[in-house]
């Protein structure tokens, strides 16, 4: 049995990269394309989600036991809204140039399929420490696909990075990549680098425990059947 500690740990940890929402699990892909544009926008996408993903998982958490299974999901969605309107208005008190840039990918936090669906999978089902954990992993790793997905966009299609000018000598940006196939494009290759990353830091894993795939054992290269 897990430690607590170790618990936690593994909680916060694992939507970062094992199941990263974006990168692994492929969940909220729309506004992961539409305002990666720039890299400022996708942080502040990422860090808007996450506002919203921590409030609700917490008060999910505390009501999990005295709502009716019958209509979980309409207070679930009803308390996300509820924090989608909050960070709506926060965004447009204090960062109005953020709130034009991401419009009306704001309040369409609420139907998220990441957020409802930590709401659903953990926040109604583990304690509210946990659950606050699992908004932070899950949005931080949210937040960091938008900023690399942003980030890749930026440079390839402005020729500029959070305002900095990048690549005005050395080569002429590529304008699809700030159009709608550049965000295919550039997801495409992000996640076609981290599975192959991937398999590669699975393969030498095996290797190094002395289990490759291709071993002699496994192939029947050894003048047996292989069995």
């Amino acid at each position: 049995m897990a430690k607590p500690s170790s618990k936690a740990f593994s909680v916060l940890t694992n939507g970062l990269m094992k199941e990263n929402p974006v990168l692994k699990m492929v969940l909220g892909m729309c506004p992961s394309l539409a305002v990666t544009t720039m890299a400022k926008n996708g942080i502040g996408m990422g860090i808007a989600a996450t506002f919203v993903l921590t409030g609700s998982n917490i008060v999910i958490s505390l009501i999990r036991k005295i709502v009716p299974d019958k209509v979980r999901i309409p207070v679930y969605i009803t308390v996300i809204a509820g924090f989608t309107t909050i960070v709506q208005m926060l965004l447009n008190a204090y960062l109005p140039d953020i709130y034009k840039e991401l419009g009306i990918y704001i309040p369409l936090i609420v139907v998220n399929c990441i957020i409802l669906a930590r709401a659903e999978m953990f926040a109604s089902k583990n304690n509210v420490g946990l659950s606050i954990l699992d908004a932070l992993g899950m949005g931080g790793g949210f937040t960091i696909a938008l900023l690399i997905i942003g980030s890749v966009r930026e440079i390839l299609g402005s020729g500029t990075w959070m305002g900095l000018t990048l690549t005005k000598d050395i080569f002429d940006p590529a304008v699809i990549m700030i159009l709608p196939p550049g965000g295919f494009l550039a997801f495409g290759f992000i996640v076609a680098a981290i599975n192959k990353f991937s398999v590669l830091k699975i393969r030498n894993r095996e290797i190094a425990s002395g289990c490759g795939m291709d071993c002699a054992g496994c192939t029947g290269e050894d003048g047996g059947d292989g069995q």
